[in-house]
């Protein structure tokens, strides 16, 4: 089994203020990669995600969402106490927001990088 390859992290260049700093169309699905433990057992560092931005966020759907001034990767559900985004490992606390304003986009694919058959759906 080979290891993963190691990718090349850089700062991103500044832009103008009120410029978009994506080379991506708002409504263009982008892919990720899974870092940490947060999400696991479902999510596990180094799989792929595939985050479609203008996907409808529903009670339980995957998603990445603005929280505490960072983007974050969790699952959106309904509390008694309102929305939060939760972890799938019991290690890491829930985190309450607002409403659902916070999704900035839903995932609909994953898939371990080199395995063309090892992909899950979730649209």
């Amino acid at each position: 089994m080979s290891k993963p390859f190691p990718i090349p992290v850089r700062p991103a260049e500044e832009t103008p203020e009120g410029l978009e700093t994506s080379a991506c169309a708002s409504g263009e699905p982008y892919a990720l990669m899974v870092l940490g433990d947060s999400m696991a057992p479902e999510f596990v560092e180094g799989e792929i995600i595939v985050v479609e931005p203008e996907g409808l966020a529903k009670e339980g759907s995957y998603v990445v969402a603005w929280a505490n001034e960072e983007y974050i990767f969790r699952q959106i559900v309904r509390h008694p106490e309102g929305w939060m985004l939760k972890p799938l490992n019991p290690l890491y606390p829930n985190i309450p927001v607002d409403g659902l304003d916070c999704v900035k986009g839903v995932v609909i694919m994953k898939k371990k990088p080199g395995r063309r058959k090892e992909q899950k759906s979730y649209a």
